[in-house]
């Protein structure tokens, strides 16, 4: 299966029209999409994007749980209420409304993230904020675990 990997930086024209990279729309012509569902994360000014398969992946999930339960009713809001429809168009862009404004804070330019199934959309310098953050956190765990490999007896 194609996934969507790398990340690219692209111009919103006076339009108010992003260019989604051409892997990514790759990807989504091979998986037959044409219209994406975004989803607001959780914890990051971020989109995730994908094709229809994100929004039925999350759907099996709330099925999953219990419909009396508060955490079924919480995910179905966040997955319903604070997700939405991009439209592809012709030329693989989508329109940069205020859904994709208000929550990743962009104003003249895109940052796309591969995230194998699912991309996302960022604020380029939020996400080279995020990248860092990251990169800090994966060397503090691999020094913890030469630490750890270090004091083990052989």
């Amino acid at each position: 299966m194609e996934r969507f990997l790398s990340n690219a930086v692209n111009k919103i024209d006076a339009k108010g029209r992003v260019s989604v990279p051409a892997h990514f729309r790759s990807v989504l012509a091979k998986r037959g999409f044409d219209e994406l569902y975004a989803l607001r994360c959780l914890d990051q000014p971020a989109l995730d994007v994908g094709g229809m398969d994100l929004l039925e992946r999350y759907e099996a999930r709330i099925e999953a749980e219990d419909p009396f339960q508060q955490t079924a009713d919480d995910m179905s809001y966040f997955i319903h209420g604070d997700g939405a429809f991009l439209k592809l168009d012709q030329d693989g862009r989508v329109t940069v409304n205020d859904f994709i404004r208000e929550q990743t804070g962009i104003s003249s330019e895109v940052a796309f993230v591969g995230r194998g199934t699912f991309f996302q959309m960022w604020e380029p310098s939020r996400l080279a904020t995020h990248a860092r953050q990251v990169r800090e956190r994966l060397l503090r765990l691999r020094s913890v675990g030469d630490s750890r490999r270090s004091e083990d007896p052989e």
